[in-house]
């Protein structure tokens, strides 16, 4: 931070003491109202008429000391500027002694307390800092355009960040010009008050009305006054490219989980909407994630209650799995639901579907290629990309000669086989990785699911990451943490290419090339993680960064304000209801956020891993809590004694794994979070999630009537045991002591 020069840190400290003592002075007595303004009003004005350059002069230097400590009455004092000086002399040098005041308020904290003012505000300044990082002089021109904000308050945290002192400057002379032009008005015409019946004069309501319109209107027009600032700066490299009229309200890219629900709610809405895929209808869920996947786990659920029935009576002979019969019920089952998602039902509803691929060249303009065919390009008032995301590839030697699966290819590749792969090998121990290390060990592989950090499920509670391993390796998988994969190898064993992956254990205190091993496999399984599917769609051209989630405000719009991103895309999560979640507040803000804006609300969104027992959570866990500083209480239920767990337990005798953990606001009912480890814990998550949607609390979670016997219960249980926790010890003492007495 540049220092002032000795001189200059004088003065300001010189007008720090005058503006002190004018504050002192004026509080301690001088202090003028109305009454005040009216009784001297004629002596004023007839200095004025005497000596007016004196008096503007004398108005001048006591405004701007004024100005620069916000001493209290400065408001009486502008409209004394109006009542004296008239509105153009008054608006004249009360604009510019205002901000030149607020500019020395802006001089000393940057220059005389700024070091003191950041140490103690903390995270406070990050968030101013990171709102003029964002905004730049929009930022301080709302703060300025909205008269709640305190005038000596934004003086001081301005100084605080890196802004220009002539752009400060330049902002608050214009910020605050509409305020003061309303408060000279005001005085002018407050000063003409001659009685109590004069209240009621037109011009006197006239100016409290323009007072009343500034200070409750502002909070509401500075805004939306801001906003369309914003998005004339943002669309300014396109300034003469916008068409006069559209083919299209809305153009969506993507036709997965959030670019269909966009599509469903604009064709609801009677709007003109093109949706454009350029592989299959359903995306990513319906073809290669969620459904494959459950139906995968569903089969291996079956294979493991077969291969477990003994214990329920049930005898069974040698089970084997078809593995082609597998696939086709797999296939079978998106055949199924592809129809939900189909071409033909969203043209039935009015919906535009094109097949090909889409770029974006600019903010009004889409164009279609598919193969054989013409380009087409379409005109829209808005766009919304929900192109989902794509499974990330590690850059490991070999492996692009070894051959792999991602969960994009692993349908194909699975299909090839006539029989479960023997050998699996799996990198990542995320909810991908996990779920399917389980789902294709139950059904007969030898699979060992392979992960760098310590535990599996690292977002979990450690306590969860530490079941799941030991229920994976109780289905027959071989779990290595702390592992990292070096390299791939596909050495000729004398009967052909094996393939190979060379190991290290990072977790063992062991010379790392001593600790090296390999591991032979059949199918490699790439499950690291997935990032937003943004190339090719032209963003890079509009200066928009694709490395990762394209950045999206409240409102899910990019920096383009006419461009709007659900899904993947966007993140913060990578789920599918996420996606159609995202997808209603795209869509509204596409087609009626230039009346009505909807901010979109991530409070209580669900996240489940499908492996057994499930987990399932909504909000914060402990870890959470703890990296956050939020304080909480913990209420624990186990379903060990839930009577539902033991009726469906193979053995009732042996406690099945599993629990129910709600944290709450110490000493009350509110949830924070709930993490549920049960065989049903998706299903049982989503009355916490409506719980917490709707602000209610343990309290009602108790007071719900749930079915006996019912893996639900366990919810009622929970917050049973929070209840007796909390119960007023007072009113017990004095029930059993009612009690005594009544049984003489």
């Amino acid at each position: 931070m540049r220092r002032f020069s000795p001189v200059l840190a004088f003065a300001l400290i010189a007008v720090l003491a005058l503006g002190l003592v004018l504050g002192l002075t004026w509080g301690l007595g001088a202090y003028p109202d109305i009454g005040t303004l009216q009784n001297h009003y004629a002596e004023l004005q007839n200095w004025y008429v005497d000596a007016p350059w004196t008096v503007r002069g004398a108005f001048f230097g006591v405004y701007v000391l004024a100005a620069s400590v916000s001493v209290p009455g400065i408001v009486l004092l502008t409209l004394a500027g109006g009542a004296v000086l008239g509105f153009g002399w008054g608006l004249l040098l009360v604009s510019f002694a205002s901000s030149i005041g607020a500019t020395l308020s802006f001089w000393m904290a940057r220059y005389l307390f700024r070091d003191w003012a950041v140490s103690r505000l903390g995270s406070r300044f990050k968030m101013l800092h990171a709102g003029m990082e964002r905004e730049g002089a929009l930022y301080l021109l709302s703060l300025r355009l909205i008269p709640l904000v305190p005038f000596i308050a934004v003086n001081l945290a301005m100084g605080l960040t890196r802004i220009r002192t002539r752009t400060f400057y330049a902002v608050s002379q214009i910020g605050m010009l509409l305020g003061t032009a309303v408060y000279i008005h005001a005085g002018t015409r407050l000063a003409q008050l001659q009685s109590t019946a004069d209240i009621l004069s037109s011009d006197v309501l006239g100016a409290l009305v323009l007072l009343g319109l500034l200070v409750g209107g502002m909070p509401i027009a500075a805004p939306w006054l801001l906003d369309k600032l914003r998005q004339r700066r943002a669309l300014r490299p396109w300034r003469g490219q916008r068409p006069k009229t559209f083919d299209r309200n809305v153009v969506v890219i993507g036709a997965g989980a959030g670019g269909l629900v966009s599509a469903y709610i604009a064709a609801s809405a009677q709007a003109k909407v093109t949706l454009v895929e350029a592989k299959a209808m359903g995306g990513d869920c319906l073809n290669y994630g969620c459904v494959p996947s459950k139906a995968l786990i569903q089969s291996a659920k079956v294979a493991h209650l077969a291969r477990t029935a003994a214990p329920f009576g049930v005898m069974t002979s040698t089970v084997s799995v078809d593995w082609p019969a597998v696939m086709r019920r797999i296939r079978a089952v998106i055949t199924s639901i592809a129809p939900h998602d189909s071409a033909a039902r969203y043209q039935a509803m009015g919906v535009d579907v094109r097949e090909g691929h889409a770029t974006i060249l600019n903010p009004w303009t889409v164009e279609i290629s598919s193969p054989g065919q013409t380009p087409q390009r379409l005109t829209t008032r808005s766009i919304v990309i929900a192109t989902g995301a794509q499974a990330i590839v590690p850059a490991i030697p070999g492996l692009q000669e070894v051959g792999f699966a991602t969960s994009d290819t692993l349908w194909e590749q699975l299909e090839q086989y006539s029989s479960v792969p023997k050998r699996i090998v799996i990198l990542g121990g995320g909810p991908i990785g996990c779920e399917l290390a389980q789902a294709l060990a139950r059904l007969g592989a030898k699979v060992t699911l392979v992960e760098s950090a310590a535990r599996v499920l690292v977002r979990e509670d450690r306590e969860v990451s530490s079941l799941v391993k030991n229920a994976l390796a109780a289905d027959g998988v071989e779990v290595l943490t702390s592992h990292t994969a070096l390299r791939f190898e596909t050495p000729n064993d004398g009967n052909g290419q094996e393939k190979t992956l060379w190991l290290v254990n990072t977790g063992s205190a062991q010379d790392e090339i001593n600790n090296e091993f390999s591991l032979p496999f059949d199918l490699l399984l790439c499950a690291v993680g997935r990032r937003a599917r943004l190339g090719s769609l032209g963003l890079e051209a509009l200066g928009i960064s694709t490395e990762h989630t394209v950045h999206t405000n409240d409102y899910l719009q990019i920096v383009i304000p006419n461009i709007f991103a659900a899904g993947d895309v966007a993140g913060p999560y990578q789920f599918t209801h996420t996606a159609a979640h995202q997808a209603w507040y795209a869509t509204m803000n596409a087609l009626f956020g230039d009346f009505k804006r909807f901010k979109v609300s991530y409070h209580a969104v669900p996240c489940v891993t499908f492996v057994a027992p499930e987990v399932a959570r909504v909000g914060l866990n402990e870890q959470d809590a703890l990296a956050q500083g939020v304080a909480y209480e913990v209420t624990r239920f186990d379903v060990a004694d839930l009577d539902r767990a033991l009726c469906d337990a193979a053995n009732p005798k042996t406690s099945p794994s599993g629990w129910v953990k709600v944290l709450t606001a110490p000493g009350r009912g509110t949830i924070l979070g709930v993490t549920i480890v049960a065989a049903h814990g998706a299903e049982m998550l989503a009355e916490y999630v409506l719980a917490m949607r709707h602000g209610l609390s343990l309290n009602h979670v108790l007071q719900t009537v749930h079915t006996y016997p019912t893996w639900g219960e366990a919810n009622k249980y929970a917050a049973g045991i929070w209840r007796r926790a909390h119960a007023p010890q007072w009113a017990l003492t004095l029930s059993r002591r009612l009690h005594d007495w009544r049984r003489g």
